[in-house]
Formats: C-alpha cells, structure tokens, sequence
C-alpha cells in the first residue's frame, strides 16, 4: 500500500467522523433496511442518497483496501531471482569448462601404457586409473578406485544425451560395470583397453563396445564438488 493511498484513506475516515450523525436517524434506517425498499411504515418515501462526503469516503477507502501490496519480501525474492539467473547461467558455462578440461586432459594422457592397478602416467594406468587420475588433475575431487564404484556415483545419461566428460561403462571381464572410459563427444571415448595396450580412443558405434555397453554416467554438475561454487552459492544462499 502507498503512502498517498493511506493519507486519502485516513481524510476519508475524517471526513466521515466529522460529520454529524444523528443516532436517531440512524436507528430509524436500520429499522428501514428490514422493511420494503422505497416504503417506511407502509406509506412511500423518497430514496434519499448518501451524503457526497460519506460516498467520497467509502470509495477511497476501498481503494486504499483494494490497492496491490508490494512487500520487501517479495522485492527479496526478486531479487535473489535475477541473482540465481545469473549465477547458474555461470554455473553452467564453468561446468562446461570443467567437461571440456576433462577431455583435453585425457587426451594428452594417449599412448601411456596399460598396467593393471595404475594410478598415474608415471607407472602406468589401468581403466579405472585413467579416469581417477583425470578427475583429480582437472577438478581435486577423488573418484572411487574401481570402474564398478564409479557407476554408483552421478547420474545416468542417456546415449544420445551424452556430452564431453560422462563416463561410459562396460562389461569386459563378464560383471557389470567393469570397464570405464571418457566421454569425448562425436560417439567417442577415451579408455585405457587391457595389458600389453595403451591409452587410446575408440568409437561408442564399434560393433563390440556397442555389445558391452553398460550405459553413462555424469559427474560434473552434479556430484558434491563438482558443482561449480557460483551454483553452490546459489543453492546455499536461497530464501528459506
């Protein structure tokens, strides 16, 4: 409510009390408003209208009743929305950074050799290896150590939703979920593939990776630190 609505308001209100009211005519027309319109004992009367100032009064009164609220509390809300706005749209493009980095990582771990239980270029790095030391490197957060493990985490993605940095599973060592590799975009993934091997790039549309395709999964974004801090905040931030 305006300031200027409640000043009319509260002129109105002293206009009405300024007048004098008889209290007998006011007992007089309630009696009225029992009986017939237009008749008083039975005999016609002459509808008489309110007096100008009470009408005045009762309208802006009205007004003042009727007129929107705007509340700090709904200015806030507006406000914390144009700032989350602006934060996730942040949010997702340092996700997207975070996928794209993943991928340009892993990409310059190729021709490192396969060796079972690997944990860094150094020595070597097995499937699940590869990819632990790519999250590490690219976001400080520390995966499970085995490709089963890492299928727990995230959320699933569809194929055809797949983006740069999911994670792909397979069944190569007849169990579920016992081969992981990187996502890379274009139906490709990076994965270190078996002993004697070295970390390389192979195609989704392959006839045998099509066969043991266990599905995907996504990290970034989603997972407890990997969510960018400009979206964290935001979610911190909220009104309760």
């Amino acid at each position: 409510m305006s300031l200027s609505h409640n000043s009319y308001a509260a002129e109105a209100l002293i206009d009405v009390a300024d007048a004098t009211i008889d209290v007998r005519k006011v007992r007089t027309a309630r009696q009225n408003l029992a009986r017939p319109r237009g008749f008083v004992d039975n005999a016609p009367v002459r509808s008489s209208p309110l007096p100008r100032r009470c009408v005045t009064a009762l309208f802006v009164t009205s007004l003042a009743i009727t007129s929107p609220v705007v509340t700090a509390q709904d200015s806030a809300a507006v406000s914390f929305t144009n700032a989350a706005t602006t934060k996730v749209k942040s949010a997702a493009a340092s996700a997207l950074k975070s996928a794209q980095d993943l991928a340009s990582t892993a990409l310059d771990l190729i021709g490192i050799r396969y060796k079972w239980g690997g944990n860094t270029p150094e020595t070597g790095l097995d499937c699940s290896g590869l990819v632990r030391y790519v999250f590490q490197q690219v976001t400080g957060v520390t995966l499970p150590r085995t490709a089963k493990d890492m299928s727990r985490l995230g959320t699933e993605v569809a194929v055809t939703d797949l983006q740069p940095g999911d994670l792909v599973f397979f069944n190569t060592r007849r169990f579920a979920f016992s081969h992981v590799g990187i996502y890379l975009g274009d139906d490709r993934f990076i994965h270190a593939p078996r002993s004697g091997a070295e970390v390389e790039i192979a195609e989704l549309d392959n006839s045998y990776w099509r066969q043991h395709f266990n599905g995907a999964r996504r990290l970034v974004g989603v997972l407890p630190g990997m969510i960018p801090s400009a979206e964290a905040s935001t979610i911190a931030d909220a009104p309760r």
